[in-house]
C-alpha cells in the first residue's frame, strides 16, 4: 500500500472535502492522485499556500512551501 499525506492541513483544506490521510495500491495511482490534489489544492484554494508533493519511500506527502 502506498499513502498520500497532507502534513499540514491550513484552514482552506480543513474546510475542503478532502482527506489529509489516503492509501491505494500502486505507486503510480499515488502519484497520480496526490498530483491531483497538490494542483486542485495550488488552484482553488485561497492561494496564500503554495503546496508540492515529495515521495518518501512508499508516502507521497502533500507539504506546504
Amino acid at each position: 500500500m502506498y499513502k498520500i499525506v497532507v502534513e499540514r492541513e491550513c484552514g482552506c483544506f480543513k474546510r475542503s472535502d478532502m482527506n489529509a490521510y489516503n492509501e491505494v495500491e500502486s505507486k503510480d495511482e499515488a502519484l497520480v492522485k496526490s498530483l491531483e490534489m497538490k494542483d486542485a489544492m495550488n488552484n482553488e484554494f485561497c492561494k496564500k499556500h503554495n503546496f508540492e508533493v515529495q515521495e518518501d519511500g512508499d508516502t507521497f506527502k502533500i507539504v506546504m512551501v
